[in-house]
């Protein structure tokens, strides 16, 4: 059985001035002798990154399996971190990913390069089972081979949607914020929708929001309370403004 630990709870917004996509969030795994990171961040996640771990007396080198649901860099490029990793990712879009000129997107060349050659690497197709409980589905709409993750062996049900569904908002409003396809992407919250609905006592995952549960109204509600919040200097020392992102208090790490 495994256990769940949300290493960093996404935030379902964006920076209006200064280029941010917002963070995504980090889960960790750990069981069947595996500890396994579902989607690992960008580079402004690694002291965070590093800090959880730690508290869970664990190191980089700990880390068995590296999952990604798709291939942009805010959830795909620490995955250098994990020496020790195998790395899971989508083979409809790795090739696609590895087929794309560089850009101003959020695909990170040089590391999507690196997934293409690296012998640690693993590559899943639909419908794949993988890891002990882990089952991939193909979820287009946001890139074109995003992955969800099915995951049974923990105390319930586990669904992660990654950027095919990065909030609660897409989930209710049925429309979504970034694609390549509107239709596509409607399609594809359908199908999370009809996963979500086929087992209601599963935890959703997503990858820029805290996670959710099913009512018994069958509507979506947060699980945890969301922390963020950020630094500002204003003045003439170091004493900073603390600027609250949110109405809630403690983000706590917790268990499914």
């Amino acid at each position: 059985m495994y256990q769940l630990d949300v290493l960093i709870n996404g935030y379902p917004g964006r920076s209006l001035f200064h280029g941010s996509l917002g963070w995504s969030t980090t889960t960790l795994l750990r069981g069947d002798g595996r500890n396994i990171l579902v989607d690992v961040g960008a580079f402004g996640a690694r002291h965070l990154l590093k800090k959880q771990l730690t508290e869970l007396r664990m190191d980089a080198a700990d880390i068995t399996d590296v999952v990604l649901t798709h291939a942009h860099y805010d959830h795909s490029v620490n995955f250098t971190l994990f020496p020790n990793a195998t790395v899971w990712i989508g083979d409809r879009e790795l090739e696609w990913a590895a087929a794309q000129p560089p850009g101003f997107d959020p695909l990170p060349e040089l590391y999507v390069r690196e997934l293409t050659v690296s012998p640690r690497v693993r590559r899943i197709a639909d419908g794949e089972s993988f890891l002990p409980g882990f089952t991939a589905i193909v979820a287009p709409g946001h890139t074109p081979g995003h992955l969800l993750f099915t995951v049974s062996g923990a105390a319930q049900p586990l669904l992660f949607t990654g950027d095919a569904a990065k909030n609660r908002a897409e989930l209710l409003s049925m429309t979504v914020n970034d694609t390549y396809d509107m239709q596509v992407s409607r399609a594809t919250l359908e199908l999370i929708w009809a996963t979500w609905r086929r087992h209601p006592d599963t935890l959703l995952i997503p990858g820029h929001d805290l996670c959710m549960r099913l009512d018994d109204k069958g509507e979506p509600v947060y699980v945890g309370e969301r922390r963020a919040a950020m630094n500002a200097w204003f003045g003439e020392n170091l004493e900073p403004t603390v600027i609250d992102l949110c109405c809630g208090g403690e983000t706590a790490r917790y268990s499914a």
